[in-house]
């Protein structure tokens, strides 16, 4: 058996990520992704079992490194507004750093596929943030809300800025870069939202 040759599954992987970017899961194939790796369709099978084996790997990789990214250097101990704020920065710094990943979560978000990573993934994840959520109630700096409204709340304006930051642009085709400034002013919102009175 072939060693792995780890450059070239980084190589695959990032043009997998680019295919499945510009023309989606249907226009994916095996034989077009050896092709645009410039490598032989049998290579691909020295690392992958098939299609959907090479697919939930690209994405369990890419998935994995964005949750590692999100939670450098925080503490799910942190007080509420560190905690939220360091998020906010390792996502955007993230985000910005790497747009297609970006895109590429976002289409296999509403893949069946993605249900398979997601299990494999999102346990540890959701320990942090749930342990996190529950320290900053129980010190009450944070008001107790169903996850969804919580998440929705803490964590779209952020998404939000980073889709125009993104796109170059806001409504009505207004330049946009994000910046410290307008992140923190969107913070500090979110913030007197979550707070008890």
């Amino acid at each position: 058996m072939r060693p792995r040759d780890e450059n070239k599954i980084c190589l695959l992987h990032k043009k997998a990520i680019e295919m499945i970017v510009h023309e989606g899961l249907d226009g994916f194939g095996v034989n077009k992704l050896a092709r645009a790796a410039g490598v032989s369709p049998a290579t691909l099978y020295i690392y992958f079992k098939d299609r959907e084996d090479l697919i939930i790997q690209v994405t369990l990789r890419v998935t994995q490194t964005m949750l590692e990214e999100s939670l450098r250097d925080f503490d799910p101990d942190m007080h509420f507004e560190e905690g939220l704020r360091k998020q906010w920065h390792n996502r955007a710094s993230h985000f910005t750093r790497n747009p297609l990943d970006v895109e590429f979560i976002e289409k296999m978000r509403y893949s069946h596929l993605y249900n398979k990573v997601s299990v494999q993934v999102y346990a540890s994840f959701k320990d942090v943030m749930g342990k996190f959520v529950r320290n900053a109630i129980e010190r009450k700096e944070l008001i107790e809300l169903p996850f969804e409204v919580y998440w929705s709340v803490a964590f779209a304006p952020l998404y939000q800025l980073i889709k125009f930051h993104t796109q170059e642009k806001t409504f009505g085709h207004q330049p946009f870069k994000l910046t410290d400034e307008s992140m923190e002013l969107a913070l500090q919102l979110v913030l007197k939202a979550l707070k008890p009175a």
